[in-house]
């Protein structure tokens, strides 16, 4: 905390705010529904939540990787699914940021400008996840527009976004120097949605299918050059895991350890609170060394992606180890809070049950643990034959 700045103190306090008074009262219904809360989407979008990486004449504040970690963070202490919304909406619009040209900034900076527009990042395909090189959605020049062929699944805020951005192959056969990235509008002739997810967790924030038919992009559409999409996928998207997976994760422990302290302090059995138990208070102590290491590890790779000068190799291992690290502790955090609270965390009348499902699902999207893992040890051994 001592090391932010003004500004972002103030974010902090004022997301902090903004969520307690109008997410943690809905987070329960958010959940059971499944329902897609409008409600709170507008309120972000009236408070700057889904714009902020946007120059500030068109609304946004400039926000650099450690803001966007302290507003995913807070957002998350509560509902990690409402933050899921902010992440992907400024996913695309961080990529458009830096990958983007003039004129294309010149056409969607405005549009979202107004501050309520919802974005998703597309990649995952049905037999492409981990291995994203392997995507088979193919995206052919004709003329003015590419054509696009394929399907897409598991995509956050799928059915609800009005931007897409989408990754696809331009030259088929050449895995990930074949890939391309491209601005997608909802609305695209031959661009349909398919199938819903009824997840687990993350309940709330839509994770669908979308299908491609012969859907035209303008060719203006691209980002980059054709078979610079593994670039932006790696070199941003990749490095985006610190606000989006880490940080996610970051507050549901914070969320689980507050909520679990609270309640050894106040359940008593033996005639005294079972705080006073030691098997309690090393659970506890536990908690918090894995949440503060958390924070350290996310803190640390933000402010290098923020300070610009270390390149792209010597930072990716940094985000999978905050990434891989912090996703592996809000699955120890809240696990160990439905522990402490027994039978009353069992079931739904207590949030640490819901805690646990998202903190599930945060260990497999944004890149699974196991390939975090993976790009630790490349980093460390090189690769080998």
């Amino acid at each position: 905390m001592s090391h932010f700045t003004e500004e972002q103190k103030m974010m902090q306090q004022m997301v902090r705010r903004l969520v307690n008074e109008k997410v943690a009262p809905r987070a329960a219904e958010i959940d059971e529904t499944d329902e897609f809360p409008w409600d709170i989407v507008k309120v972000f979008g009236e408070n700057g939540l889904l714009n902020l990486v946007l120059p500030e004449e068109y609304g946004g504040v400039n926000a650099n990787n450690t803001t966007l970690c302290i507003v995913i963070e807070e957002i998350a202490k509560v509902s990690p699914a409402c933050g899921l919304t902010v992440f992907t909406t400024q996913a695309l619009q961080n990529v458009l940021v830096r990958g983007g040209n003039d004129e294309q900034k010149k056409r969607f900076y405005p549009k979202f400008e107004s501050g309520d527009k919802i974005c998703a990042f597309v990649l995952t395909e049905p037999n492409a996840g981990s291995d994203a090189g392997s995507i088979q959605t193919r995206a052919i020049l004709d003329g003015g527009n590419y054509i696009f062929n394929g399907n897409k699944n598991f995509i956050t805020t799928g059915e609800v976004a009005d931007y897409y951005l989408v990754f696809a192959m331009t030259q088929p056969g050449k895995r990930a120097k074949g890939m391309s990235a491209f601005i997608v509008e909802k609305g695209t002739e031959g661009f349909s949605f398919g199938k819903k997810e009824n997840k687990m967790g993350l309940r709330g924030s839509p994770t669908v299918e979308l299908i491609f038919e012969d859907a035209k992009v303008p060719k203006e559409n691209l980002l980059g050059e054709e078979g610079q999409g593994w670039k932006i996928l790696t070199e941003y998207g990749n490095l985006m895991r610190t606000w989006g997976a880490a940080s996610t994760s970051l507050g549901i422990a914070e969320g689980a350890l507050a909520y679990a302290t609270g309640y050894a302090k106040e359940r008593t059995q033996f005639g005294k609170p079972i705080a006073a138990f030691q098997a309690i208070q090393f659970m506890l102590a536990d908690m918090a060394i894995l949440t503060e290491a958390s924070k350290s590890l996310i803190l640390k790779a933000s402010w290098t992606i923020d300070k610009e000068t270390e390149p792209f190799f010597k930072i990716e291992p940094m985000v999978s180890m905050a990434k891989c690290f912090t996703t592996d502790t809000a699955m120890k955090v809240t696990t160990d809070a439905v522990q402490i609270l027994g039978g009353y965390g069992y079931t739904k009348e207590y949030p640490v049950e819901r805690m646990m499902r998202d903190a599930k699902g945060v260990q497999i999207f944004d890149g699974t643990n196991q390939i975090q893992r993976v790009i630790i040890a490349r980093n460390l051994i090189g690769k080998l034959k």
